[in-house]
């Protein structure tokens, strides 16, 4: 499969892009990542292999991104922590009229002020990227994570 080069700089653009927003706790540009007909869903590695349907967190679009967002910045009370994403590069598994097809590894950190830091999450994305007016945007993001607890609750996205 013969990869464009600008259609793949402008794929690792957007997959650091989401990195570094969701690091910053960006929320509202972190939506501005997805299409509006989006999903977004956390999703324990087990739960996907064997086809079952259920996930951590699994939203079906821009606006119930919206509120997830006005529930952790709004309503939420939980012990703050930060977050620190290491992204491997994207590998493109398809391309078609519909949109790319993306499979990247990442592990997450987390560390609270008065503690050190700990791994928190380790897993893939599955990624369905579009074109759109404003650039590549997620159709579609699965957090595939390797384990099959999440250390007290997840409050921020993956």
């Amino acid at each position: 499969m013969m990869i464009n080069s600008e259609i793949w700089q402008q794929l690792v653009t957007l997959q650091t892009e989401y990195s570094d927003i969701v690091d910053r706790a960006e929320w509202d540009k972190w939506t501005e990542l997805f299409t509006d007909d989006c999903v977004y869903k956390v999703i324990p590695r087990e739960n996907y292999d064997r086809k079952l349907p259920l996930s951590t967190i699994n939203l079906e679009s821009k606006g119930m991104l919206k509120d997830r967002v006005y529930g952790v910045a709004e309503t939420l009370f939980h012990d703050p922590y930060y977050q620190r994403h290491v992204v491997g590069l994207p590998h493109i598994t398809a391309m078609t009229e519909e949109g790319i097809i993306a499979r990247t590894n990442y592990a997450i950190f987390r560390t609270k002020a008065d503690g050190h830091s700990e791994v928190f999450n380790v897993g893939y994305y599955l990624d369905k990227v579009v074109q759109t007016a404003e650039g590549l945007r997620f159709a579609s993001r699965l957090c595939i994570f390797d384990s099959e607890l999440v250390p007290n609750s997840l409050i921020y996205p993956i």
